[in-house]
């Protein structure tokens, strides 16, 4: 699209909107205007302005994906007694340098953070355009008790974990020099989590909980995911404490 159809569409969109204002101000100045009526012009001018924001936000990310900034991994991980290491954009500078990206096309993010009684964190990012629409992606895990975290270290780094990839799931970036070989971490999806923690709950004895574990790991390690590797961990080691105790009772 030219610059000049850019002007023209815009102007356009300005006079749509300030035709529709003029109707509705006269319609609220006429003492006998059916308020009915005028209740509808409200209604009718509520879907335009979201109709239009959509379209202002769905092209200012189009615009951003453009010229997208450019995130390189900067920070080094390894878990599992060195088994698994890989390279990651670190959240302050990922966080920073797409922030200034989207301020650029009248973008902004920021996140919500829940945590559930069962411990799960869920983090929500969201993408907000200066007329109001937003989009939003979520994701959840435990805390990650790697290591010797305490309780609130171990919340902090899921937390810090999820704010960074909804950030990248949200504005379809990723990080520079990503592996090909399946190292390049990422948040396992919660259908596949789920079907490991009903596959551990399942295992009738300790070779089919052998069997389910080494599936475990292997994709926990090829993705790079540390905390679904300890929420499955937890899981499997309480069933293999439950299925030794079956035994004893034998």
């Amino acid at each position: 699209m030219s610059n000049r159809e850019v002007v023209v569409k815009e102007l356009q969109r300005e006079s749509d909107s300030r035709s529709l204002m003029q109707i509705i101000d006269r319609a609220a100045s006429d003492p006998a205007f059916d308020v009915a009526k005028l209740s509808a012009l409200l209604e009718v001018k509520e879907k335009w302005e979201a109709s239009e924001g959509r379209k202002a936000y769905v092209s200012a990310l189009a615009a951003f994906k453009a010229n997208p900034p450019q995130i390189m991994k900067d920070k080094t991980v390894s878990f599992g007694a060195g088994k698994t290491s890989y390279k990651h954009a670190t959240l302050d500078n990922a966080s920073e340098l797409i922030g200034a990206a989207l301020s650029a096309h009248g973008l902004s993010h920021r996140w919500n953070v829940e945590q559930a009684d069962g411990g799960m964190i869920r983090v929500t990012c969201i993408l907000t355009h200066v007329q109001g629409h937003s989009e939003q992606v979520s994701m959840s895990a435990l805390p990650d008790t790697s290591g010797s975290k305490n309780s609130i270290q171990a919340i902090g780094s899921t937390t810090s974990y999820l704010q960074r990839y909804t950030l990248f799931a949200a504005t379809g970036l990723a990080p520079k020099d990503a592996d090909t070989d399946g190292a390049e971490p990422h948040v396992l999806a919660e259908s596949i989590k789920f079907k490991y923690l009903e596959d551990i709950e399942k295992a009738a004895d300790k070779k089919a909980w052998e069997a389910t574990w080494k599936t475990i790991v292997a994709a926990c390690q090829a993705a790079g995911d540390i905390p679904s590797y300890d929420e499955l961990k937890n899981a499997a080691v309480k069933k293999l404490k439950s299925l030794k105790e079956r035994e004893s009772e034998v």
